[in-house]
């Protein structure tokens, strides 16, 4: 007998065997049919896969491109088992199985945008041991904390206490609004409350706009109704009260004034207090060398020799005589 016939009677490899259902009686009686897992057959060339459910078709080529956990498994270094239909099973989820295929094809692959996409996929890059994806991203995730803005907090002033402690302690200047429209004996006048209101929102604004730079507090709980306070290394800079009385004939009055200029304008004072301390020529020029960083070093030194003195600033308090004779004028007083 030749060589060749010897050869054609030996029976086949077994992992060429086709894979054959095989049944069993249940106890209902119904027949059931059960598939063996095989190994797969390293001859192929094309590949399908079932990862958690999600179907793919790839080549041998593209999964072992690079030295990864796929490689190994598609290169004999590793069993893979195939079910009854020739699908290889990887107990994995295959939400990103795809961009790990076309990282995989390309040696690049598009990122997802969302912070928690961008994980997952990190996750499943790591479990395969595709080091550059990994390093992708990581570096996109790296980018997206860098360019994160932080959150603006706005402390609340619970006690003088607790305010004395925050503004001692804080490096940054400190701009605070106490607003309590409840503390007050007399009604208000039209337009308190929408004043009021621009207030809190110009606070709002100048929280947003100089976020980092400056700390902002709120209080609610100060004898005044409204008044900025501006800080600058521990101490009162400045402060505008934005509070007034209206002495009519039979009552009397409060009055809430914006004085959204004088606010602004503090408030570029207030950040020559900034540490480090740094000229900035155009913000001097910006307040007129005011909030007594201005001048320099040589003005510093003059003020430590000096007492320290707060600008305050209030709105002026109307005197108004309804009852006044005719063609005379109102008397304003502070």
């Amino acid at each position: 007998m030749s060589a060749e016939a010897t050869t054609a009677l030996l029976p086949a490899p077994e992992t060429c065997a086709p894979v054959v259902p095989t049944q069993h009686q249940p106890t209902g009686g119904a027949v059931g049919v059960t598939f063996d897992l095989k190994p797969l057959n390293p001859s192929s060339k094309y590949v399908k896969l079932n990862v958690g459910g999600s179907l793919h078709y790839t080549t041998v080529q593209t999964l072992t491109k690079q030295d990864t956990m796929l490689k190994a498994m598609f290169s004999g270094r590793m069993e893979v088992l195939t079910d009854s239909e020739g699908w290889i099973l990887i107990d994995r989820s295959g939400r990103h199985f795809g961009t790990i295929l076309n990282y995989l094809r390309d040696g690049s692959v598009s990122l997802p945008e969302s912070q928690r996409e961008l994980e997952e996929v990190l996750s499943e890059a790591r479990y395969y041991l595709i080091q550059g994806l990994v390093e992708d991203c990581q570096l996109a995730l790296q980018q997206k904390i860098d360019a994160y803005d932080p959150l603006c907090l706005i402390p609340m002033v619970t006690s003088p206490k607790e305010e004395q402690q925050i503004i001692s302690s804080c490096s940054k200047p400190v701009v605070k609004l106490l607003h309590n429209r409840s503390n007050n004996k007399y009604s208000y006048t039209s337009n308190s409350d929408d004043n009021l209101l621009k207030n809190i929102e110009l606070f709002d604004k100048l929280a947003l706009r100089f976020n980092g730079r400056v700390l902002f507090i709120k209080d609610v709980l100060g004898d005044e109704i409204c008044c900025w306070s501006f800080y600058g290394q521990g101490r009162k800079i400045a402060e505008v009260c934005c509070t007034s009385i209206v002495y009519a004939t039979e009552k009397k009055q409060t009055k809430v004034e914006f004085p959204e200029a004088r606010i602004f304008e503090e408030t570029l004072n207030i950040l020559i207090y900034e540490t480090p301390r740094v000229p900035d020529k155009a913000l001097l020029e910006a307040t007129g060398g005011a909030a007594g960083g201005g001048g320099g070093p040589h003005r510093a030194d003059e003020e430590d020799g000096r007492e320290h003195r707060v600008r305050r600033i209030h709105v002026r308090r109307h005197i108004m005589h309804d009852e006044r004779p005719h063609g005379h004028q109102a008397i304003f007083k502070d």
